[in-house]
C-alpha cells in the first residue's frame, strides 16, 4: 500500500469500527484521478470476497458495481465502484478481498455492538476537555494524566470582569465546564447548545449510555452521560447572575497540559442570546434529571426549572442586550476576549427564545410558552430548508410536535413540512437516491467544519426516519445516515477515521494529530501519535476537510518576496512550502494531518470542537445496543 502525507493511501475502504448486523454495508474500491494521491491508480478485479478472519471462509463472493458509469467524482476527485455486502449478517470479523489484484480493506466487526466502544470514547472526549478538574492514571491514562486547570491566582474561581479588569470586588467564582474547543475558552450558548444534543442522545436512546465509560463518576448508579452533562450544567449555574441572566463567555489562558496555564481568566458581560441559551438547557436538563429516580438529581432538577424561568424572565425584559466579544470593530475594546465570536444574530436569537420556549412549556404547561411556540413555529427553519445547518432547528421543532398540549395543526404542519421538504428538496434524499456522493453521505456544502455537517445531515436523516409516515421512506432515510457515519469512520477517500487515536476501538488508520492547545504541535510526547509517544487522547472528532482553508498571508511572504514583519513574527519557521494538502485539493481531499498553529493556521482543517463532538455523539447514539 502507498503511503502518502495523510498516511496509508488505500484502494479499499470500509467503516473500520464495522456494521451493524442489519445495516447496508458497502466498501468503497477507489481509483484516484486527481488531488495529492493522483499517482495510486487502480483497476479492481472482477471478483470481490468477504473474508472471515478466524477461519478463513469466504461467506460473500460478487463483483463490484461501478459508480456513474466510471465518471471521476469532483468532490473526491476518484473513480469509485461498490461492493455491497449488506447480506452478511452473520457476527464476526472481517476483511474484503479483491482476489485478481490480492488487495484487501483493513478488518471490521459486523456485530451489533460494535459501535458502543466508540460512543464510550467520544463521550470521554469531553472528560479530556474539563477545566478545574484533575485528570488522573486511572481515569485519564498514564499518557494523558495532568493536575487541575485553571485554579490559581487570578484564574478561574477569581475570575474578573474583562470590562473591569482592574476591579477584584467584580471578581466570580466560574470554576467548571469544558474546554470549547482547541483552545481552552468557555462559551455559554455553546455549552448549552452541547448539553442538550448530549442530554437528547440519552433521553431517546437511554440504553446506549452505561455508568462504566471510566470517568470518576462512574459506577454511582447514574449513567455517565448525566454525570458528564452536570459538570457542564454546574459551570453555567455559575454563570447565571442573581437577576436570571447568564454571562456570554469566559476567556481562559493556554497552556501544554492544561495545568501549565498561569494566565489569568475574564468573563464578559451578560447577553439575551446567552441568556435564552440558558433557560433552554435549564429548562430541558430539568425534564432529563425529573425522570431519574435518585431524589437528590429530583431536587436539581427542580432548580434547574426556576433558573430556567428565571432566564426567560430576563431576557424577555431585555431582548436585545449583545456583546461581540473580541470584534473592536462591533464593540470596542472587546479585542482578546476569547476566540471564537459567540455573539447571534436576529435569527439565532429567535431560535433561542423559541427552544426556549419548547421546553418550558414542557415543564410547565404555561400558555405564555406555546404561544410564542405556535405565533413562531414557521419561521425557524427557512422554507427552502432543511439543510446540514438547519438541524438544531429542525430538533426543536418535531421535539414540540411530540409534546400533548401541542396545538395538532401545528404538529401536522411540522411533520409535513420535514417530510415534504426532505424528500423533494434537491440538496437532501434526492442526493441519496440519486447516488451523488460515490462515499455514500452527500452534503449540499463541503466548508469549514464539514465532519460536524457530515453528523448534522445524519441527524436531519434520523429524524426523517422517525417522523416519516411511511415506512418504506423512514428506512431509506435511515440506511443514509448510517452512510455518514461510515464516511467519519473510513469510508472517504483518505480511508482515515476523523477521531483521534482510535486503535483502542479496533480502527487501523485513525487521526494521528490535530489542532490543539494541550496535544500542540511542539509539543514531543502529545503532538502526533507514534511508537514513542501517546499523542492526543483517544476519541477526539476532527474538523475535517475545508476546500476553503488558507494560509496566511506571512507564510506567502515567506515563500516570496520577503517582508519584515512576517520575518520578525517568525513565519518562516512555520511556513513549510506548498501545503498541498490542504490547498489546490478536490473538496473531499483538502484534510492534512497536521496541527502547526498561526500563521499555518492548521485549526481550519483538524481542530476538534465540543459541539463537533456532540453532535456527532447525537447521531451516533441511535446505533449503539
Amino acid at each position: 500500500m502507498k503511503v502518502g502525507v495523510n498516511g496509508p493511501i488505500p484502494v479499499i475502504v470500509v467503516d473500520q469500527f464495522g456494521y451493524p448486523t442489519r445495516s447496508a454495508k458497502v466498501a468503497i474500491i477507489r481509483n484516484p484521478q486527481s488531488g495529492y494521491d493522483n499517482d495510486a491508480s487502480f483497476k479492481p478485479g472482477r471478483e470481490y470476497q468477504v473474508v472471515e478472519r478466524s477461519t478463513g471462509k469466504i461467506v460473500k463472493t460478487g463483483a463490484p458495481t461501478q459508480w456513474n458509469n466510471g465518471a471521476t467524482d469532483p468532490v473526491s476527485g476518484d473513480q469509485v465502484w461498490w461492493f455491497d455486502f449488506s447480506d452478511v449478517e452473520t457476527p464476526g470479523t472481517y476483511a474484503i478481498v479483491d482476489t485478481e489484484r490480492n488487495k484487501r480493506s483493513v478488518e471490521f466487526e459486523i456485530d451489533d455492538h460494535v459501535y458502543r466502544r466508540v460512543l464510550k470514547h467520544s463521550v470521554r472526549m469531553f472528560f479530556y476537555q474539563r477545566a478545574g478538574f484533575e485528570k488522573t492514571e486511572k481515569t485519564a491514562g498514564k499518557s494523558w494524566a495532568d493536575r487541575a486547570s485553571h485554579l490559581g491566582p487570578g484564574q478561574d474561581p477569581f475570575t474578573r470582569s474583562w470590562l473591569a479588569k482592574d476591579d477584584p470586588s467584580q471578581a466570580k467564582d466560574l470554576r467548571g465546564g469544558w474546554y470549547d474547543a482547541g483552545d481552552y475558552n468557555k462559551y455559554t450558548s455553546w455549552a448549552a447548545r452541547n448539553i442538550i444534543s448530549l442530554l437528547r442522545a440519552y433521553d431517546q436512546h437511554p440504553g446506549a449510555f452505561g455508568d462504566d465509560f471510566g470517568i470518576p463518576e462512574s459506577g454511582n448508579g447514574i449513567p455517565d452521560i448525566l454525570d458528564e452533562t452536570k459538570w457542564g450544567l454546574d459551570w453555567l449555574e455559575r454563570m447565571q447572575n442573581a437577576d436570571g441572566s447568564l454571562l456570554c463567555v469566559q476567556s481562559l489562558a493556554d497552556g501544554s497540559p492544561p495545568s501549565a496555564a498561569k494566565g489569568p481568566s475574564f468573563y464578559g458581560p451578560p447577553t439575551t442570546g446567552a441568556t435564552l441559551m440558558g433557560a433552554a438547557v435549564f429548562a430541558y436538563a430539568s425534564k432529563v434529571f425529573s425522570a431519574r429516580p435518585e431524589p437528590e438529581l429530583k431536587a436539581y432538577a427542580a432548580d434547574l426549572a426556576k433558573r430556567a424561568k428565571a432566564a426567560w424572565t430576563w431576557a424577555s425584559e431585555n431582548p436585545n442586550v449583545l456583546y461581540y466579544n473580541n470584534d473592536d470593530g462591533k464593540q470596542p475594546g472587546s479585542k482578546g476576549l476569547a476566540a471564537g465570536q459567540q455573539e447571534m444574530d436576529d435569527a439565532h436569537r429567535l431560535a433561542a427564545r423559541f427552544e426556549a420556549a419548547v421546553y418550558l412549556f414542557e415543564i410547565t404547561n404555561d400558555a405564555e410558552y406555546t404561544k410564542f411556540v405556535e405565533a413562531n413555529f414557521a419561521s425557524i427553519v427557512p422554507d427552502w430548508g432543511p439543510s446540514q445547518w438547519d438541524a438544531v432547528g429542525e430538533e426543536a421543532l418535531l421535539y414540540y410536535a411530540r409534546l400533548p398540549g401541542a396545538s395538532d395543526g401545528v404538529k401536522s404542519a411540522i411533520i409535513a413540512k420535514l417530510v415534504a421538504r426532505m424528500s423533494q428538496n434537491g440538496d437532501q434524499l434526492p442526493m441519496v437516491i440519486g447516488k451523488k456522493d460515490p462515499y455514500r453521505a452527500p452534503i449540499k456544502d463541503f466548508t469549514w467544519g464539514s465532519n460536524f455537517s457530515k453528523a448534522a445531515q445524519a441527524r436531519l436523516y434520523e429524524l426523517l426516519a422517525s417522523y416519516a409516515p411511511d415506512p418504506n421512506l423512514a428506512a431509506l432515510a435511515k440506511a443514509a445516515a448510517l452512510g455518514y457515519l461510515n464516511y467519519i469512520h473510513g469510508v472517504n477517500p483518505l480511508g482515515l477515521v476523523y477521531l483521534t487515536n482510535m486503535k483502542v476501538a479496533g480502527a487501523e488508520n485513525s487521526a494521528i494529530t490535530m489542532y490543539h492547545s494541550w496535544f500542540a504541535y511542539n509539543s514531543r510526547r502529545w503532538s502526533k501519535v507514534s511508537e514513542a509517544n501517546p499523542g492526543p487522547a483517544p476519541g477526539y472528532l476532527v474538523g475535517g476537510p475545508n476546500p476553503f482553508y488558507s494560509l496566511d498571508p506571512c507564510c506567502f511572504a515567506a515563500q516570496g518576496t520577503p517582508n519584515f514583519k512576517c520575518y520578525m513574527s517568525g513565519a518562516f519557521s512555520l511556513c513549510r512550502h506548498g501545503f498541498s494538502p490542504p490547498l489546490g485539493q478536490p473538496s473531499a481531499k483538502s484534510y492534512l494531518q497536521f496541527n502547526d498553529p498561526w500563521r499555518a493556521n492548521s485549526w481550519a482543517v483538524t481542530e476538534p470542537s465540543t459541539g463537533y463532538q456532540a453532535a456527532y455523539i447525537l447521531a451516533l447514539a441511535p446505533y449503539v445496543n
